[in-house]
């Protein structure tokens, strides 16, 4: 059975680690259950010129031609499709990821408000006990962030800040993301060969 990912993209910067971890799920055959806030539309312009449309079909079909993928294989929702699969604990995804991730939306996450479909496909990732990978890109960090951020390991999710590694020598921007996109797929289980093994 094909693996579902849902990949969740809101306002924090870093969107190159995003959309680049969108390209590399979609390259190992995984199906994508895409969502995304408005302030991540904001930033996918500001950092990446790429236009998130407010149309989630129109979304779909720019990353399906952009990646020459088939059509079943993304699947795009917007903020409240409440009748989206990931908001229902029967048909939990294999896994999610929010990258990059809002001290807002962790925060949400946390006090799990559900407020809107982001939120609440977390929640039933937490409540399903599904892998749950959160990219927080944000310095320093308050004391309020890490408390929020220790009380969701508590619960099992995974904290991974996007630093990348030096010790790799990257010669370009496309490196630096890659080490870190390499280190969230090695989280959720998807294989990569962005990076070697430590060793190898």
């Amino acid at each position: 059975m094909t693996r579902r990912i849902a990949l969740a993209l809101t306002g924090a910067s870093g969107m190159p680690y995003g959309i680049r971890l969108l390209e590399c799920l979609l390259a190992t055959g995984v199906r994508v259950e895409l969502l995304y806030s408005q302030a991540a539309q904001i930033v996918a312009r500001q950092e990446m010129d790429l236009e998130l449309s407010s149309r989630p079909a129109e979304v779909q079909a720019m990353f399906v031609e952009r990646f020459g993928i088939a059509q079943d294989q993304l699947a795009v929702y917007g903020r409240e499709e409440w009748f989206a699969p990931v908001a229902s604990g029967s048909n939990p995804p294999d896994a999610m990821v929010v990258c990059p991730c809002t001290m807002g939306t962790l925060a949400s996450i946390a006090a799990g408000l559900s407020a809107n479909l982001i939120e609440r496909a977390a929640d039933v990732c937490l409540k399903e006990r599904r892998t749950l990978v959160l990219v927080p890109r944000e310095t320093p960090f308050s004391t309020l962030h890490l408390e929020n951020m220790l009380k969701l390991a508590r619960m099992g999710v995974v904290i991974l800040p996007p630093s990348p590694g030096f010790y790799t020598h990257p010669q370009s921007l496309d490196d630096i993301v890659d080490f870190v996109v390499a280190r969230i797929l090695d989280q959720i289980g998807v294989p990569q060969t962005l990076m070697s093994k430590w060793g190898l």
